[in-house]
């Protein structure tokens, strides 16, 4: 999966097309909330300038549906990224229009340019073959630092590199090194710990893990159609009856592989006017929503990853963002900080939920990417990683 690096190029004096990932939270004064994509680019852009690059950063944020939108501007990350740099970064008001043009070609070595939101433009997600020509004329390399849309064969992703000498950035090539061991020969005992909201979504993962996992511990919203499917009630929680079918198929595809599943015993449950509680997993009232895994459950949790070897992570445990319901992450992922082995966590809402529950210490690393990383686990082709020359 080795591809030619961003050492591989000369860069002195030449203008450097950088695709970056700086998709990022915003409060609601508009200002940036999460750095973290930011700040994982930064070795990429730290060696470009010290190279004498002349760069032009490319990026998106939100979905501006590929109209103007200011509140999708990148007006907030430039100054951000003014402020991680160290120097002003300016902003073109277009992408490859005229002020674009101007402002490309004044910037000196060592330098950078933040072009305006990509999906700004409807032949970003279209892949437009003339978009993809128009933004190439801006660059004579191109380099791909943003592993997080590595998965989507946008304009910036595949129709740029196919058509500029193109080198992957040091976070790309950090996220590939970083995520192989989970698809090459993964140390064993291995588990995954699987949770968040997008059933539908996580359900291919799920079976993606079978035969190559030895435990696959479920937990958040994905867990009710598998409790449901034991009879289990699940009062108010979110739960598509249409999934069961796909529920017992992954069991049964699970059971012959040999891959054990572990799921909640108990859940900590809230109802209207009530205060949260714990019940077993067999008697949430009709009138009740599941909100966290219980006590019991997290010592099953912590249980089931005791001697693991590779573990990974995706998508909190409970609803995180209310203290009330956080503990059941926080105790899970806090105990992977006191097992040897491998452990990794894939997502941006995976990264955010361990950054503010504070167990970032238990993992070796933590994707930029959500639907790439999961798609990389799984061991899907990232169109936007296939089109780099291999190393």
């Amino acid at each position: 999966m080795a591809k030619r690096g961003i050492g591989d190029v000369a860069l002195r004096g030449r203008r450097v097309l950088l695709r970056v990932d700086f998709n990022v939270p915003q409060d609601a004064t508009g200002q940036v909330a999460d750095d973290f994509r930011i700040r994982e680019a930064l070795p990429t852009l730290n060696h470009l300038r010290t190279s004498g690059a002349r760069t032009i950063l490319l990026t998106h944020l939100g979905r501006p549906g590929g109209q103007r939108d200011p509140r999708f501007s990148l007006k907030p990350v430039a100054r951000r990224l003014s402020s991680l740099l160290g120097q002003p970064i300016p902003l073109a008001d277009d992408i490859v229009g005229i002020h674009a043009l101007e402002l490309s070609a004044r910037v000196e070595n060592g330098q950078f340019l933040l072009l305006e939101n990509l999906r700004f433009l409807p032949g970003e997600e279209a892949n437009d073959p003339g978009f993809a020509a128009q933004l190439a004329r801006l660059g004579d390399v191109f380099v791909q630092d943003a592993f997080a849309v590595l998965h989507r064969a946008h304009a910036s992703t595949v129709g740029v590199p196919q058509r500029l000498p193109s080198v992957a950035g040091l976070l790309v090539e950090r996220e590939v090194r970083s995520l192989t061991p989970l698809v090459t020969n993964p140390a064993h005992p291995y588990a995954a710990i699987v949770g968040g909201a997008k059933v539908s979504d996580k359900l291919p993962l799920l079976s993606s893990f079978c035969g190559r996992a030895d435990t696959i511990v479920i937990g958040g919203a994905l867990a009710f159609p598998f409790l449901a499917a034991d009879g289990h009630p699940t009062g108010t929680s979110p739960m598509d009856p249409a999934l069961l079918p796909a529920v017992a198929q992954f069991r049964d595809r699970a059971a012959a592989a040999g891959t054990r599943l572990v799921l909640p015993t108990d859940l900590v449950v809230d109802r209207p006017g009530g205060a949260p509680e714990v019940v077993s997993a067999d008697a949430v009232p009709p009138d009740a929503a599941a909100h966290d895994i219980g006590p019991a459950t997290r010592a099953r949790f912590r249980e089931a990853l005791a001697g693991t070897q590779t573990v990974f992570w995706n998508g909190p445990l409970g609803q995180t963002e209310d203290p009330r319901f956080a503990a059941g992450t926080r105790e899970v992922l806090g105990a992977l900080a006191a097992l040897p082995g491998y452990h990794v966590g894939g997502g941006g809402d995976s990264q955010r939920a361990a950054q503010e529950l504070g167990v970032l210490g238990g993992f070796q690393f933590i994707s930029t990417g959500g639907g790439a990383s999961l798609e990389f686990v799984q061991g899907i082709q990232l169109p936007g990683l296939a089109v780099l020359p291999d190393a």
